[in-house]
């Protein structure tokens, strides 16, 4: 759960930070892994086509936007149950998800003096020189590719998300 909601954390930042959603699709640097596709900009933003995915294959921000106070926890757990597959979904489409470590969460780590401190941060105390062992709290993910549709659409529509839906009689 807790991933979960890192998750979201980071999708936010991607929507609210643009140095951060220009790191996230340059993706990786280094050769061993594969290099980040990245769309050329158009008048759109790439994290709008995102969300747009999101809540056309997921109904993710339906589900973000109601009020679920009210609602019992067995019908709640249903929705994220299902929100949480189509999510999923569109973020391996887009993005091809990987670790950056291929190493289990609580499994103790050596951290070299090499590091890079865009795919390996340090929490807590740090004191001394390297290497540093700890506690692998988060392996990471790494974008193995950025195929986010580019837009096509006018202009003027560039910032609708999903458009309104009307059921004819």
């Amino acid at each position: 759960m807790r991933r979960l909601f890192q998750a979201f954390q980071a999708f936010f930042r991607v929507l609210r930070d643009a140095q951060f959603a220009q790191l996230v699709a340059a993706g990786p640097q280094s050769a061993a892994t594969p290099q980040a596709t990245v769309r050329s900009p158009g008048t759109r933003h790439g994290a709008l086509g995102l969300l747009s995915a999101l809540q056309r294959e997921a109904r993710l921000v339906d589900f973000l936007k109601e009020p679920i106070g009210d609602y019992p926890d067995a019908q709640v757990g249903a929705a994220v149950r299902e929100v949480h597959r189509q999510a999923g979904a569109v973020l391996d489409r887009m993005f091809a998800l990987q670790p950056v470590l291929n190493r289990s969460e609580g499994e103790t780590i050596t951290v070299e003096a090499n590091r890079n401190p865009a795919r390996v941060q340090l929490a807590g105390p740090v004191s001394g020189n390297p290497p540093y062992r700890g506690t692998l709290c988060h392996h990471g993910w790494l974008a193995t590719r950025c195929d986010v549709p580019e837009w096509t659409g006018r202009e003027e529509d560039a910032l609708v998300v999903a458009p309104a839906e009307v059921q004819i009689a």
